[in-house]
C-alpha cells in the first residue's frame, strides 16, 4: 500500500480515479487481507480503509458503466438473431 501510510486530507484515495477495475480489485483485495490480519497500526489501517473505500467505489461505477454497455441478443420467432437490446431496458 504504497502511499496510503501516513496519508492526511483524502491522499489516501489519490489516483483511485484512474485504475482499471482490475487493478482496484487486486489493491482491494491487498487491503482486506492486510486489515484482517491486524498487524497494522491504528493510522495506517484508517488511511488504508480509506482508500479501500475509494477502491470500492471506482469498482462500482467501473462494473455500472459495463452493464450499461451489455446488449441482449434479441430472436425472431423462428430464433434467428434479429438485433439486440439494452440488457436493464429501465436504465
Amino acid at each position: 500500500m504504497a502511499g496510503a501510510s501516513g496519508a492526511k486530507g483524502g491522499t489516501a484515495v489519490a489516483g483511485v480515479e484512474n485504475l482499471s477495475f482490475e487493478q482496484a480489485l487486486a489493491e482491494l483485495e491487498a487491503i482486506v487481507a492486510n486489515l484482517e490480519r491486524g498487524n497494522v497500526p491504528l493510522e495506517e489501517s484508517i488511511a488504508i480503509y480509506e482508500r479501500g473505500e475509494a477502491l470500492k467505489q471506482r469498482c462500482e461505477a467501473l462494473l455500472k458503466a459495463a452493464e450499461a454497455r451489455v446488449e441482449t441478443i434479441t430472436r425472431d420467432a423462428a430464433g434467428r438473431p434479429a438485433g439486440t437490446q439494452p440488457l436493464d431496458p429501465d436504465a
